[in-house]
């Protein structure tokens, strides 16, 4: 199979309401990604990404400049599973109550509630989640993980489904704060937003001149396609998916080599194998099966492993990148038969 996930699904009919089968479920699964693309263009691999974190119940950190349609991709995701999605600007002042919310004191009962913040939603768009001090930034740790938050020592749960898509800038450091390592573990995947191929721009521009409105998805066609529930049936589905033993041999394999890469002075710890295969059974229930192949965990491979591992000092001035070093061990580890 293909090692972009973005492509390689067969047809599927479209979804039949939610029967909790895993044919209906991974129909509706499927016609989500679909939906996306009637608003945003060109993003198929990025799509496919937040589809698999969703049936994880991972977070993905999505890297690229601005005007990738990273705002759109969200909410438009959100429409199509008819869930609430909001969003967040970090910045500079930001405080941990801004994201999380805060008990406000209540004049009329002489008492104080819980005003929750933005982080109670389905789908979170942490935007330039890196311009935002560490206090703030850690504010989402117990969110990420816990899929909770605590205030004043009182646990509240957040919604299900829960998705944080964190964005950050690659090419502007002036005035950042770097994700710590912690934080980074928690993202199942890092997904790189590129620019839109020629055709696709052209798309895109023809698109907006046309009367697009990005802040009017229903006037665009998008409705929604799935429900938590197919979100649910899905989830079900792909924890039947089977991960033979070789195969998370391999995955083990993969993940160890990258704590002896002589490129790398930081390699992927227990958590990035997990993560690995977990998105790697996603993407075999995409793809229409039960089982996982070697091929499935090398097509995850990069946007689970790439912000797990630390390149030595030596190969940042080489302008070597995670993903060449990746690739190196993928084609260095033997691959079961």
């Amino acid at each position: 199979m293909t090692t972009d996930p973005s492509a390689g699904a067969p047809d599927e009919p479209a979804a039949t309401g939610g029967t909790g089968t895993t044919t209906d479920s991974r129909a509706a699964l499927l016609a989500l990604r679909e939906e996306v693309g009637k608003a945003v263009v060109g993003q198929d691999a990025v799509v496919t990404g937040l589809v698999i974190a969703l049936l994880c119940r991972g977070h993905v950190l999505l890297e690229g400049v601005p005007g990738t349609a990273k705002t759109l991709l969200v909410r438009t995701l959100a429409a199509a599973l008819d869930v609430h999605s909001t969003r967040i600007q970090f910045t500079p002042d930001l405080m941990p109550g801004d994201v999380t919310g805060s008990l406000v004191y209540d004049a009329r009962t002489a008492e104080f509630t819980f005003r929750p913040g933005p982080v109670f939603t389905n789908l979170l768009l942490a935007d330039e989640i890196n311009r935002t001090p560490p206090k703030t930034q850690a504010s989402l740790l117990e969110s990420m993980e816990e899929r909770q938050v605590s205030v004043e020592g009182a646990p509240r749960r957040l919604p299900e489904p829960f998705l944080v898509a964190a964005t950050q800038n690659p090419v502007e450091y002036e005035g950042t704060y770097p994700l710590p390592e912690a934080q980074l573990d928690r993202f199942l995947l890092k997904l790189t937003v590129p620019l839109p191929e020629r055709d696709e721009e052209y798309a895109v521009l023809a698109r907006h001149l046309a009367g697009f409105d990005p802040q009017d998805l229903a006037a665009a066609g998008v409705r929604a396609v799935a429900t938590v529930a197919d979100l649910d049936a899905a989830r079900a589905a792909v924890a039947r998916v089977t991960l033979a033993p070789e195969v998370m041999a391999y995955v083990v394999d993969v993940v160890r080599a990258t704590r002896t890469a002589p490129s790398l002075r930081l390699g992927v710890s227990p958590r990035g194998a997990l993560a690995l295969a977990r998105a790697a059974r996603a993407w075999a229930f995409l793809t229409g099966r039960d089982f996982v192949t070697p091929d499935d965990v090398k097509a995850l491979a990069r946007p689970a492993l790439r912000h797990r591992v630390q390149l030595q000092p030596t190969a940042e001035l080489e302008g070597v990148a995670p993903d060449a070093v990746l690739d190196g061990i993928l084609a260095t580890v033997p691959v079961p038969r």
